[in-house]
């Protein structure tokens, strides 16, 4: 089957490079130098690094080269999403399109809320500039400040969530301007752009956060030394926590975005001989670098030359979010220059987020017109009014932690099972020896042999007993609200699951509609078994 003449014309990358840098765009987050940090630092610094390597080889860079594998496998046959691939994939099983709903849910869930914390970075990174801050850095108050402005609460900063609605939708057209552009003008443009520059502001940062020496002369113990050495303490009595092991392997698929369907649309776009090895392994890498040396010399080590070490851990444990907006606004304060590193931090994780949400709402309108044969604009407005929609609810009902939920099962626990579909899929239906000849078509390096073996034994078997251990330990508390006291809360986690529930059985019914349509014959086809 030839691909559509705007998947071959106007929805291809413009080069290798280019979907390299797209890639790790979708990757490099706020989780990079959010998450990750405060992760790190919480679980025992550089002790948590061997259970994070151990799951970086096992899972993330297997799973890494089967997600561009099977995308471009899926897009040779004009299929751009986990539903069509999937179905062609197991040689036109009918249960298979349904799995496939997974690689679109999870990025839609996540973009729900990404995008609105997307604006809150911008924001920041404005008030920097025009010194909004400076008052309640003065008073002390930079929790009332965010509070104030996410709409949290009312206060003399601010009366009510309005300019952090108005930067949202600034952000939200951005973002649905560059996915209208396509694939070569809109997304590979932004990459080219933002990743580099995000680069840059980050190296700034590295620079300056290495070179402030010991900055308070009451405490000569605070320093950039013993803050590198709080950071990647080996602790190695760690390891025998097993919570350690889950947060990261959890940070693995967070940071990689491997399991969630973005690679696998984004993949769906290379042509047959386009590389998949070299490039998985290259956008990996990059994430990794910014992710363990750039992200991880940032923000805690700033934090721990001001504060100490002891600081530095009751900011770690308080949160990616309390570190981020209201800790480092102190730190750039102390150092003299809130105006310029402010600025830069929060650009920073502008650039870094606004890479990612385009990957996020992509799966989405892949699936659209692929399987739906909706045009590029219609498909975009559908995707942008429900996006509106949810968003909306959540700026009403964060309060109450709807957006953690949201967070928890889209970010956390569901792309482990969409992982676990996807290279079960791979090595049992396509098979690890076809699959190995896939991967390597127009593949500029070898992937070791040794991977066939993680690939189909060890990957699924870490996936299964990650999974059995989250079900024993959390499952049943986590699904009655047994941690939650307040009743307006349980109300509002009941609807917000709700809502999730009706979010998929919409997309299973659009699968349901382009299989009506024809797009998924039950026929076997050829090549869609070992």
């Amino acid at each position: 089957m030839k691909e559509p003449v705007e998947r071959k014309a106007r929805d291809q990358w413009g080069s290798r490079f280019g979907v390299i840098l797209a890639v790790a765009g979708s990757a490099i987050g706020l989780g990079n130098f959010l998450r990750f940090p405060v992760r790190a630092a919480a679980n025992g610094g550089g002790a948590f690094m061997i259970p994070y390597l151990i799951a970086l080889l096992v899972l993330g860079i297997p799973l890494a080269w089967v997600e561009w594998t099977l995308g471009r496998y899926g897009g040779r046959h004009s299929h751009g999403s986990g539903p069509g691939v999937y179905h062609r994939l197991t040689g036109g099983r009918p249960w298979a399109k349904y799995l496939g709903v997974l690689t679109i849910f999870i990025p839609l869930t996540i973009n729900f809320y990404y995008v609105f914390i997307e604006g809150w970075t911008l924001a920041f990174s404005l008030f920097a500039v025009a010194g909004t801050w400076n008052k309640a850095i003065r008073l002390g108050e930079m929790d009332k400040f965010l509070n104030g402005f996410v709409g949290a609460e009312s206060n003399a900063y601010f009366n009510g969530p309005w300019m952090a609605i108005a930067v949202f939708l600034l952000v939200f057209a951005l973002n649905y301007w560059v996915i209208y552009k396509g694939i070569r003008k809109g997304i590979e443009s932004l990459a080219r752009i933002g990743v580099p520059f995000l680069l840059l502001c980050a190296f700034a940062l590295v620079i300056r956060v290495l070179t402030l020496g010991t900055p308070n002369a009451a405490h000569p113990e605070w320093n950039v030394n013993n803050a590198l050495g709080f950071m990647w303490n080996l602790d190695l009595s760690r390891l025998a926590d097993a919570r350690v092991w889950i947060e990261a392997t959890g940070q693995i698929f967070f940071t990689l975005s491997v399991g969630m369907g973005a690679i696998l649309s984004y993949a769906s776009y290379l042509r047959r001989k386009d590389d998949v090895t070299l490039s998985a392994l290259t956008a990996a890498s990059a994430n990794e670098f910014t992710e363990v040396i750039l992200g991880g010399s940032i923000a805690i080590v700033a934090a721990a030359t001001f504060f100490g070490a002891a600081g530095a851990m009751q900011i770690a444990n308080s949160g990616a979010f309390s570190l981020g907006f209201i800790t480092m606004p102190y730190v750039f304060a102390q150092m003299g220059e809130s105006g310029v590193m402010g600025f830069l931090w929060f650009f920073l994780l502008f650039l870094a987020g606004v890479t990612s949400s385009v990957s996020l709402i992509q799966p989405l309108i892949s699936f659209l017109k692929d399987e739906l044969n909706i045009g590029h604009v219609k498909a975009i407005l559908l995707v942008a009014g429900l996006n509106l929609i949810v968003t909306g609810f959540i700026v009403a009902t964060m309060r109450w932690g709807t957006l953690d939920e949201m967070d928890f099962w889209a970010g956390s626990v569901l792309p482990v099972v969409s992982a676990l579909v996807m290279i079960v899929l791979f090595a049992f239906f396509i098979g690890v020896n076809r699959g190995f000849r896939e991967m390597h078509q127009g593949a500029l390096i070898r992937v070791p042999r040794i991977y066939k073996h993680i690939i189909k034994y060890v990957t699924p078997t870490y996936l299964v007993v990650l999974l059995i251990f989250w079900g024993i330990q959390d499952w049943w508390p986590t699904a009655t609200m047994q941690r939650i006291t307040d009743p307006t809360q349980a109300w509002m986690i009941g609807i917000t699951r709700g809502l999730l529930f009706a979010i998929v059985l919409l997309l299973l019914y659009l699968v349901y509609r382009a299989h009506r349509m024809g797009k998924f014959p039950m026929k076997r086809v050829r090549g869609g078994t070992r």
